[in-house]
C-alpha cells in the first residue's frame, strides 16, 4: 500500500461501499477517511495527492470492509451527533437520530416554567435524550432507566464526557419495577474511587428517594412491531440491539406499560412525553386519554411525520410532598 494517496484511498473506499449497496457510499467513505487520518475536508481538497501511511491505509480499508458488511458507521467510529453534542455509541445502544431531537425540543418547551425540574428518562439507552436536556437546563436533575447493563455503561460514559454527571443518575430496571435496587451514580463512584459502572445495594443507597415524583417522564421506547423488524435495513435489524427495537406484537407494549404507571411517578401537572413511530400517534394519544392525561398533543418532526405524543397529569390541590 506504499504510495497510496488521500484521493486514491477515498475513491477505493467509495467504490467498495457502492458495490456493497451502501446508500451513502460517498459520504460514509469520506467520514471514515476523516476519522482515520484526522484530515478535514478543506485539507483533503488542498492536499489530496498527499501520501497516506501504510498503517492508516490498512486501518481505513479494514473499516471500509466492515461498513460494506452493513455495520453502522457510528458503531465503527463510536461517534454520533445529537442536539449539537457528540455522543459515544456502540453495538449496545441505538444510534441517536435527528428525528428524536423533536422530542427533546418539546421537553424543553414543556419545562420552561418549571424551576429545578426532575426528569425521568425511561429506556435511556445512550442517555442522549436526558443528557441533552441537562445540557440545556443546568438547574435540572435526571434519572435514566434501562434494562440493559451495557447500555447503562454507555449512558454513564456520556454523562461524564458531556459534564452532566453531577445532575444525572442511572438505574437498571425493568421499567419502574426495580428502580430502588441498582443505581449507577456518579456520587457513589467518587466516594469509592470506582472508575467503571458500579452497583449499589439498597442499604448503600438509603439516602436516595426513589419514591420521588418527577416533573417529567420522557421516553423513546422500543416501538417496532415484532413482525416488522425483519423488514428493516440490515444496519438496524442485524446490528442494533433487538431489545431496543421490539415493541412486541403491535409495537405499543411499552407505551401501555409506562402510561399505566406514569401517574404514580409524576407530580400534579407533570408531563409525559413519548417518541412514536409515524403511524402510532392516535393510538398513543388514546392511551394517554385512557389514563386521564390532559393537554394531549401529537407533534410532527421536520419531515412532517407524527413523532411525539405528550400529555399532562391533571393538576390537583394536594401538592406532592
Amino acid at each position: 500500500m506504499n504510495g497510496e494517496t488521500l484521493t486514491g484511498l477515498l475513491k477505493k473506499g467509495q467504490m467498495i461501499l457502492a458495490q456493497a449497496g451502501i446508500k451513502e457510499a460517498g459520504l460514509d467513505a469520506w467520514l471514515l477517511l476523516e476519522y482515520v487520518t484526522g484530515k478535514s475536508r478543506a485539507y483533503y481538497f488542498a492536499y489530496g495527492e498527499e501520501s497516506v501511511t501504510e498503517s492508516a491505509a490498512e486501518r481505513y480499508l479494514e473499516l471500509i470492509s466492515r461498513r460494506a458488511g452493513h455495520i453502522p458507521l457510528q458503531h465503527l467510529t463510536h461517534q454520533a451527533f445529537f442536539m449539537g453534542h457528540e455522543f459515544y455509541v456502540d453495538k449496545n445502544v441505538l444510534v441517536p437520530r435527528q428525528d428524536t431531537e423533536t422530542l427533546v425540543e418539546s421537553a424543553l418547551e414543556c419545562m420552561k416554567a418549571v424551576k429545578n425540574p426532575y426528569i425521568l428518562d425511561m429506556c435511556t439507552g445512550s442517555g442522549c435524550i436526558l443528557i441533552s436536556i441537562l445540557k440545556e437546563r443546568a438547574d435540572a436533575h435526571g434519572t435514566g432507566v434501562d434494562l440493559s447493563d451495557e447500555a447503562l455503561k454507555v449512558a454513564v460514559r456520556n454523562a461524564r464526557t458531556l459534564e452532566v454527571a453531577e445532575h444525572a443518575e442511572f438505574v437498571q430496571s425493568n421499567l419502574f419495577s426495580e428502580m430502588q435496587n441498582i443505581v449507577y451514580g456518579t456520587e457513589y463512584m467518587k466516594r469509592t474511587a470506582v472508575k467503571d459502572t458500579v452497583k449499589m445495594t439498597e442499604c448503600e443507597n438509603s439516602n436516595r428517594n426513589y419514591s420521588r415524583a418527577y416533573d417529567m417522564i420522557i421516553s423513546n421506547p422500543p416501538y417496532i412491531p415484532t413482525a416488522e423488524i425483519e423488514d428493516l435495513m440490515d444496519e438496524v435489524k442485524l446490528h442494533d440491539p433487538r431489545m431496543a427495537l421490539d415493541g412486541m406484537e403491535d409495537g405499543l407494549y411499552f407505551y401501555r406499560a409506562i402510561t399505566k404507571q406514569a401517574q404514580d411517578h409524576l407530580v400534579p401537572g407533570g408531563w409525559l412525553l413519548y417518541e412514536i413511530g409515524c403511524s402510532q400517534g392516535e393510538d398513543v394519544a388514546a392511551l394517554l386519554r385512557k389514563y386521564k392525561f390532559e393537554d394531549i398533543e401529537i407533534r410532527q418532526d421536520l419531515a412532517g411525520l407524527d413523532r411525539v405524543v405528550l400529555g399532562r397529569k391533571k393538576l390537583q390541590e394536594d401538592k406532592y410532598v
